[in-house]
């Protein structure tokens, strides 16, 4: 194999044969295909796209590159849940603890922030000691004993995805429908489940803003789900603007304890009782969608499944005592607070802006492996919609320092929209897909 010219043929629009896509591949995998040469094709496949027989060949590379989950004969439902990714998205945090509540497996694998969205992997290392690094020995003794587990990909779990995540992260692939589609549902496919429920965001905010996009990729990962044999649906939800108040990983910890004690963002807790009540249908544990909405919603407002997620924080290591003492996940050493320049009604918050501002003030990567700091971000404390009047506070920003303030202040101004007339309403769940 001769990798440029795999890279050339896809540069050109034509398809690569199953023999081709896998030996190039296997060749990413051993080192004789390089990073620079991987970089290349990904982004001949983000021009030039990938044919259904190439995107399930991908698949099945992603998913043979590593080893599966066995449940070990345990008969209960396994049920996931996975986001295309959005802005202040801190659900897989409120949902996993949730959805084992109704009486699921939660075998949940999630991953790092990836261009301007969060990552629950950085939300959860927010919290001291919490351990997302697992073994599957390990994941699945936490399973075992608390119904839900949170971690990201092992070597031994579609290792080929787990590369090419990090690598699409830094060299702007990132929107492309098939990689995004292959690398979602290599990893779930994994994990030997029954049932798998996607959020898939829908606006500005999201990878794929174009209503018509979104639908494409739901569609194309429900069309990967069946043909695994594993139920999949698609909830198309509103990413125009950052759900729920809080962008920024320590913050968004915190916005997800509230959540799951009964309170929280109305936009939050919708989203969550939606997904939940979608999991629980497709594992078997519900009828309906209406009656299993009523379950979810009492089952955040009587603390069971913060106790649960309590439970899953000790069981990965975590110090579950800073949960009800937020302070101690660490607090930005400047802050300040953003106040309105003009009468009128605040629009929304553009989402992308604040995703690339939380990367810019230290909360995000810029090349791989890099460090980031857990405590910066922004509150925001007018929700979309509201009657805004001049000097009224509009959103804290979280910095690391004067630099950090001057550009978190600025982004934030950048943000937040004012108008004179109050912006049409925006339901937060768009559509369904199955």
């Amino acid at each position: 194999m001769i990798a440029q010219q795999i890279i050339e043929k896809k540069r050109d629009g034509h398809e690569l044969s199953s023999d081709e896509l896998t030996r190039f591949m296997d060749g990413y995998m051993s080192g004789v295909v390089t990073e620079y040469q991987m970089s290349s094709f990904l982004m001949a496949v983000v021009f030039r796209g990938l044919g259904p027989s190439e995107l399930g060949c991908l698949v099945e590379c992603m998913i043979h590159s590593g080893q599966t989950l066995d449940p070990e004969g345990d008969k209960t439902p396994r049920v996931d849940k996975h986001s295309t990714g959005g802005v202040g998205d801190k659900v897989s945090l409120v949902l996993a603890p949730l959805a084992a509540e109704l009486g699921l497996v939660v075998p949940m694998m999630s991953g790092r922030g990836l261009g301007h969205t969060g990552g629950t992997l950085d939300k959860l290392e927010a919290i001291p000691g919490f351990r997302t690094d697992l073994t599957l020995v390990e994941f699945s003794d936490v399973l075992r004993t608390n119904g839900c587990a949170m971690i990201g990909q092992t070597e031994e779990i579609a290792p080929l995805d787990k590369r090419l995540y990090a690598l699409r992260s830094v060299t702007a692939t990132v929107s492309s429908i098939p990689l995004i589609a292959a690398s979602i549902m290599s990893k779930k496919l994994s994990e030997s489940l029954s049932g798998l429920v996607l959020d898939v965001k829908v606006g500005r905010g999201g990878f794929l803003p174009q209503e018509d996009d979104a639908e494409a990729l739901a569609r194309t990962m429900v069309d990967i789900g069946a043909e695994y044999d594993v139920a999949t649906v698609a909830v198309l939800t509103g990413m125009d603007n950052p759900l729920g108040r809080t962008i920024g990983n320590a913050l968004e910890v915190r916005e997800a304890v509230d959540c799951l004690s009964g309170a929280g963002p109305s936009d939050l807790r919708e989203v969550v009782i939606e997904l939940a009540a979608e999991m629980a249908v497709v594992g078997g544990v519900a009828g309906a969608v209406p009656e299993a909405r009523l379950l979810a919603g009492r089952r955040l407002d009587d603390g069971r499944a913060m106790e649960r997620f309590e439970r899953m924080v000790r069981s990965q290591g975590g110090d579950e005592s800073v949960l009800h003492a937020p302070d101690r996940m660490g607090v930005a050493p400047e802050t300040a607070t953003v106040t309105a320049d003009r009468d009128g009604f605040l629009s929304g918050f553009d989402p992308r802006i604040l995703g690339h501002a939380v990367v810019e003030l230290g909360g995000g990567r810029t090349a791989l492996g890099q460090n980031i700091d857990a405590r910066v971000g922004f509150e925001l404390h007018v929700a979309a919609g509201s009657p805004i009047s001049t000097g009224q506070p509009v959103g804290t920003v979280h910095a690391a320092d004067a630099d950090g303030m001057a550009v978190g202040v600025a982004r934030l101004l950048a943000a937040a929209e004012v108008t004179p007339e109050p912006p049409p309403p925006a339901p937060v769940i768009r559509d369904r897909i199955a």
